[in-house]
């Protein structure tokens, strides 16, 4: 039986999208998903675990090593199996993640995910542990083989690592600096995936508004929007996340003039105090933050608009404080991750003078929660008696089981629960509902509609045949939604280059 691999997955989307590169190249390389292999067939343990880390919260460590405690034992009971840590929290630990735990096998940074399979077989047959770390990126991450989570929905990286140096941040270390796709690599994967049947994409990128930067189009992100609107059969487009002080009201205006584009924006505030911005280096203030929302919502009053925010950042003071909640407020955030600040050493952060104690950013992250819990729950209030049109996902409410409701998510990718009416055509995942909101809940939508001889209404879609498709395809036992597209190859540059390549002389042989 091939050897079976299970990776598990912290942080960021971006690491979600690496996830599914590192299933890849376990794939080409004759593994088998754990989760996918028939319920009479599958071991008591995968051969290789992979851990795909972040280092953005200081819990990331003890959350890794915890996690890496409770596999020893496991190991040990299991010939021949392996552990692998790559990601951010790998890129910084580099060969201690080994001395504290010396049943790793491999140790993989964020520039070289590609080596993985070497460095397992490397590992084998020395039966040592590898560690190898590059300092710089060994190939754009779109060039390596790809096995995506999803039939009909789609990651897209326009670009890796970050140009910033916020105070707070360890990413542009472990990450590197900005490195830009070509536009029209990103469009020629982007029309793949929707031949294979994908109808949302999300472009991805640390920065995605400085996007361009590399080859001098400071409009470039504005204009792959546009160009993404023009590819036919591709329904939805997202993209996360951008930086305020970059944010130009080229994008605005593509967002509100394609009609593919979502209107759906994660912009992070981080503090609603100019001082603590400074000290932060965000390169923004509060006002300009404001006027992006405005500006945002003038084009697009129907936009949900999310945010990221950090508090008890070194210095903070109340009056500091209070400008971040005067800042939610103004904002109507449909909803907001929040954050306690904790120190990440090899930041500038971590050795600033003011360091908040434990108890005083307590209390704050408490009040802000209560601020926007309320915020999100009177624009989740508004949304009751609008019409809306819901992707269906396989699972994304807990209690849909006993609820008898699918779940999924809107334009403005708000979640709904919605109730599927006795005898109505049921939706498969990747297909469009049209239901009418009954109730807003303060962290979703319900959609009862369909009950009372309401709207309800399925639109069958090319992403749902996909996923139907996988469902056939696989094998009997394979326990539900294990099944994942087929391995798709790299794609460095597909099509007619950019530019078109020099003349060459004439052989001259005779």
């Amino acid at each position: 039986m091939a050897k079976t691999y299970e990776v598990r997955t912290h942080g960021c989307q971006m690491n979600v999208h690496d996830s599914e590169r590192i299933s890849g190249l376990l794939e080409q390389a004759g593994y088998t998903d754990f989760a996918a292999v028939p319920d009479t067939e599958r071991p008591e343990n995968p051969d290789l675990v992979v851990f795909n880390t972040c280092a953005v919260r200081e819990n990331a460590s003890n959350k890794l090593y915890g996690n890496l405690g409770h596999l020893r034992p496991v190991k040990d009971k299991t010939p021949g199996m392996q552990i692998a840590v790559g990601g951010c929290l790998a890129q910084k630990d580099r060969s201690d993640i080994v001395s504290r735990a010396p049943w790793v096998d491999v140790v993989f940074g964020t520039h070289n995910v590609g080596s993985l399979p070497v460095l397992l077989e490397r590992a084998r047959h020395n039966a040592e542990a590898q560690v190898e770390i590059l300092e710089s990126l060994e190939v754009f991450p779109s060039t390596l083989p790809t096995r995506r989570d999803s039939a009909y929905s789609g990651w897209v990286s326009i670009s890796v690592g970050c140009n910033n140096t916020c105070t707070f941040c360890i990413v542009p270390a472990l990450r590197g600096k900005e490195k830009d796709r070509r536009p029209g690599e990103i469009l020629n994967e982007v029309k793949a995936l929707v031949d294979q049947g994908v109808v949302e994409i999300t472009l991805l990128g640390q920065n995605v508004n400085t996007y361009g930067v590399e080859f001098g189009d400071r409009q470039a992100f504005s204009k792959l929007l546009r160009a993404c609107g023009e590819i036919e059969g591709l329904e939805r487009v997202r993209f996360t996340s951008p930086h305020p002080a970059a944010f130009t009201d080229d994008v605005i205006e593509a967002m509100a003039e394609t009609p593919n584009v979502m209107p759906s924006l994660h912009m992070p505030l981080q503090s609603g105090s100019d001082k603590v911005l400074k000290d932060m280096r965000r390169s923004y203030r509060s006002k300009k933050f404001l006027g992006i929302i405005d500006k945002v919502r003038e084009r697009m009053p129907d936009a949900a608009i999310t945010t990221d925010i950090i508090v008890g950042f070194p210095g903070e003071t109340e009056e500091d404080f209070q400008g971040t909640l005067d800042v939610v407020e103004k904002s109507r955030f449909s909803s907001a991750f929040t954050f306690q600040y904790s120190i990440r050493p090899g930041t500038p952060a971590a050795t600033m003078d003011g360091q908040i104690p434990k108890e005083v950013v307590q209390e704050r992250f408490e009040r802000l929660i209560e601020l926007q819990e309320r915020v999100s729950w009177a624009g989740n209030r508004e949304q009751e008696g609008r019409t809306v049109e819901v992707l269906v996902a396989p699972t994304e409410g807990r209690k849909d089981a006993e609820t008898n409701r699918m779940s999924g998510r809107a334009r403005d990718n708000r979640l709904v629960h919605f109730a599927v009416p006795e005898g109505a055509e049921r939706p498969r995942p990747g297909d469009m509902v049209t239901v009418e909101v009954t109730y807003g809940a303060p962290h979703h939508l319900v959609a009862d509609s369909g009950l009372d001889w309401g709207t309800y209404d399925v639109r069958r879609t090319r992403g749902g045949d996909a996923w139907q498709a996988l469902q056939d395809a696989a094998s009997a036992g394979t326990p539900a939604g294990a099944a994942k597209p087929a391995v798709a190859l790299g794609m460095p540059s597909i099509g007619k280059p950019d530019t078109p390549a020099p003349s060459a002389p004439a052989c001259g042989i005779g």
